[in-house]
C-alpha cells in the first residue's frame, strides 16, 4: 500500500509539475504578447510565401535573387493595402462614435415598428443581447491591431527576409541540434508541407473571399468597401467565426447608410458567399484537412485569440497543429494528441 501511495504522489506531483509548467509558459507568452505577436505573423507570411521561393529555386533562380524577388512582391503588396486601407481605417475610427450613436436608433426605430404592428418586442433584451458598445469594441480593437501591424510593417518585412534566407537550412539545423531520429525528420517535413498546403489554399480562397465581398459591396455601395474585403480576407484564416464576425461592420454599416432591406441583400450576400467557399470550395481543395477536431480547432480560437488577440486567432489552426505534432512525437504525450485530432484521424489508425 504505502508503495502505491508513493507511485500516485509521484503522478500528482507530475501533473502539478506539468499544469505549473504551463501557467508559467502561458504567462511568459501574454507577457511577451508586443514581441511574440509580429515575429508570429513574420512566420505565418514567410510560410505562406515559401513555397514560391522554392518554385524559384527549383527553376534554377538563385536563392538570393528568389529572395529578392519576394521582397518586391510583399513591399508592393504593403503599399498598396497601406494606400487604399489607411485613409478609410483612420476616418473610420475618427466615425465611430456617430455610426454607433445611428445604428441604435436604427434598433430603436425597428423595435418601434414592430410594436406598432402589435409584435411586441423587448426593448431591454433586444439591447441586452444586441450591445452595439460590445460589437463596436470588437470592431475598434481589430482596426487598432491592423494600424499597429501596418506601423510594424518594416521590422515585419525584415524578419520575413531573414525567416526566408534560414528556411533551406532550418530542417538540417533541427535535425542536429535537436537529434531527431529520421522518422522524427519525416514527420517534421510532412507536417510542414501540411501546414503550407493549408495555408496555401487558405491565402488563395481568402483572396477569391474578399474579391466576391468587393464585388457585393460596391454593387450595394456601402461605405468603406476596401476595409472590409481586407477585414473578411484576413478573418477567413479563422476557422467557424471568422467570416461571421466580418459580416457584421459590413452589414451594420449597409443598414445605417442604406436600410434595412440593403442590409439584408447584403447578409445573404455573404452568407452565400461564405457557404460557397467553406462549404464547396474548401472541402474539395483541402480534402480531410489537417486533422483536427471541431471542438479543439473552437477552443484553440479561444485560448490563441485570447493570448494573441486578433492575430493569435487568424494564428490559431497553425498554431494547435504545432502543439500537436510536438505531443506526437514523445511517447508520454502522445496520448494527448489524440485528444486533439479528428474521428477520421482515430479510425485510421
Amino acid at each position: 500500500m504505502c508503495e502505491d501511495k508513493s507511485v500516485n504522489l509521484s503522478s500528482t506531483g507530475k501533473f502539478l509539475l506539468i499544469c505549473a509548467c504551463f501557467v508559467i509558459t502561458v504567462a511568459g507568452m501574454k507577457t511577451a504578447e508586443v514581441i511574440l505577436v509580429p515575429f508570429l505573423l513574420s512566420l505565418f507570411i514567410a510560410v505562406v510565401v515559401s513555397p514560391l521561393m522554392f518554385w524559384l529555386v527549383k527553376i534554377k533562380v538563385p536563392t538570393f535573387l528568389a529572395i529578392l524577388i519576394l521582397s518586391l512582391i510583399l513591399v508592393l503588396v504593403g503599399v498598396l493595402v497601406a494606400s487604399l486601407v489607411g485613409s478609410t481605417l483612420a476616418d473610420f475610427s475618427n466615425s465611430l462614435p456617430q455610426l454607433q450613436d445611428q445604428l441604435q436608433v436604427k434598433i430603436d426605430t425597428t423595435i418601434a415598428w414592430l410594436d406598432s404592428h402589435h409584435v411586441t418586442v423587448d426593448a431591454d433584451m433586444v439591447k441586452e443581447y444586441i450591445n452595439i458598445g460590445a460589437i463596436m469594441r470588437i470592431i475598434s480593437k481589430l482596426i487598432s491591431q491592423l494600424t499597429s501591424l501596418l506601423a510594424d510593417g518594416f521590422l515585419i518585412f525584415l524578419t520575413v527576409v531573414f525567416i526566408l534566407l534560414e528556411a533551406s537550412s532550418l530542417p538540417y539545423k533541427l535535425k542536429y541540434a535537436l537529434g531527431l531520429s529520421p522518422h522524427a525528420v519525416e514527420e517534421v517535413n510532412r507536417f510542414g508541407d501540411s501546414v503550407k498546403r493549408y495555408l496555401g489554399i487558405k491565402t488563395i480562397t481568402s483572396l477569391i473571399t474578399a474579391s466576391l465581398v468587393l464585388c457585393l459591396l460596391l454593387t450595394q455601395g456601402v461605405k468603406y468597401c476596401m476595409l472590409w474585403a481586407l477585414l473578411a480576407f484576413c478573418l477567413n484564416y479563422v476557422p467557424n467565426i471568422g467570416s461571421f464576425i466580418a459580416a457584421i461592420p459590413a452589414i451594420a454599416i449597409s443598414l445605417v447608410q442604406l436600410g434595412f432591406r440593403a442590409s439584408m441583400i447584403t447578409a445573404i450576400g455573404y452568407v452565400v458567399i461564405n457557404v460557397l467557399i467553406g462549404n464547396v470550395v474548401e472541402p474539395r481543395w483541402m480534402g480531410r484537412g489537417l486533422g483536427l477536431s471541431t471542438l479543439v480547432v473552437f477552443l484553440s480560437l479561444v485560448f490563441w485569440g485570447w493570448l494573441f488577440g486578433p492575430i493569435g486567432m487568424l494564428l490559431s489552426v497553425p498554431l494547435t497543429m504545432v502543439v500537436k505534432v510536438l505531443l506526437e512525437n514523445h511517447s508520454e504525450t502522445r496520448h494527448l494528441a489524440m485528444f486533439l485530432g479528428s474521428e477520421n484521424g482515430l479510425r485510421e489508425q
